[in-house]
């Protein structure tokens, strides 16, 4: 089992990815409750740091795993979060680093998913800022539109922003 799998509470380490394409699209995941595809939302690639890696090597394995793009350029930590949340039956608290990194890659394969994410992942999806603004569904982290317009405007910050923590 994964460490995923078997996360038992605490703080957990986890390290997200902010992809972009060529056209300034994001990949997003579509995930949801293992037991109700109704409760739905949107989220960023990424998972809880294994081991002694870091948050860099854990971003680009959850990426590969999670999406099967490994030709990417990891660029620098965002923005940071402190949340909150349940799912699976338990609580997860996380502190999330998140990484800009682009990638000319748009074909995705979910070939390393663990098994709970093979029971609560639906898909992906490359959302222009535009789409992602207008969006009616859950997207996390919540203001990720205008985080991502930011980004695409002003380029990314000098050094990493603490968004506010979320709890669900």
């Amino acid at each position: 089992m994964s460490p995923e799998d078997t996360y038992a509470g605490g703080l957990r380490k986890v390290a997200r990815v902010i992809l972009l394409d060529p056209q300034e699209r994001i990949l997003l995941l579509h995930g949801h409750e293992p037991d109700d595809p109704a409760d739905d939302w949107w989220f960023t690639p990424g998972g809880g740091v294994e081991g002694a890696e870091t948050r860099e090597e854990a971003a680009l394995r959850e990426l590969a795993e999670e999406t099967g793009i490994t030709d990417v350029e990891l660029g620098p930590v965002l923005w940071r979060r402190m949340c909150s949340f349940p799912f699976a039956g338990r609580r997860w608290d996380q502190d999330e680093w998140y990484y800009l990194a682009r990638t000319t890659q748009t074909t995705t394969v979910a070939a390393g998913l663990t098994d709970l994410e093979r029971r609560s992942v639906a898909g992906a999806r490359w959302w222009t800022c535009g789409e992602l603004a207008r969006a009616h569904e859950t997207v996390y982290p919540t203001r990720l539109a205008e985080l991502l317009r930011t980004l695409l405007d002003e380029g990314p910050p000098a050094r990493p922003v603490v968004l506010d923590t979320e709890i669900v």
